[in-house]
């Protein structure tokens, strides 16, 4: 019985604190993977932008997620990290990959609403 109160807290915590990104969020996103490349194409190395990123994620989780600007969980890190480093591991130009920061960040808005709207209507 605990052990089914504790999976069911959990789950409830996971579909909470997943909340997916609105249209507005995945836009400044995109800005920011733009930026990123600009940055590149300016000089910037890898290894110098993502210090940068590593350090203004610690600083960000210091908030309460529901506070917090696109990184609301370790799964969002993970996917603004990897867009990062595609900026500099398969180099574009900067707003190619804005465009496809959009469309990666949109399906996955729909990916976790989806989820959402299964968890909820499982309860």
């Amino acid at each position: 019985m605990h052990r089914a109160l504790a999976v069911a807290i959990a789950v409830w915590t996971m579909s909470a604190a997943a909340q997916p990104h609105s249209a507005g969020e995945c836009r400044e996103g995109g800005d920011f993977i733009r930026n990123a490349a600009l940055a590149r194409d300016f000089g910037a190395t890898r290894e110098f932008f993502v210090g940068r990123l590593e350090d203004d994620l610690a600083a960000i989780r210091a908030f309460p997620a529901e506070l917090r600007w696109f990184v609301r969980d370790a799964a969002d890190e993970d996917f603004l990290r990897a867009e990062v480093f595609a900026v500099f591991d398969d180099p574009a130009a900067s707003e190619r990959h804005r465009d496809g920061f959009l469309e990666r960040c949109a399906r996955r808005a729909d990916r976790v609403a989806r989820r959402d709207h299964h968890v909820r209507g499982a309860n």
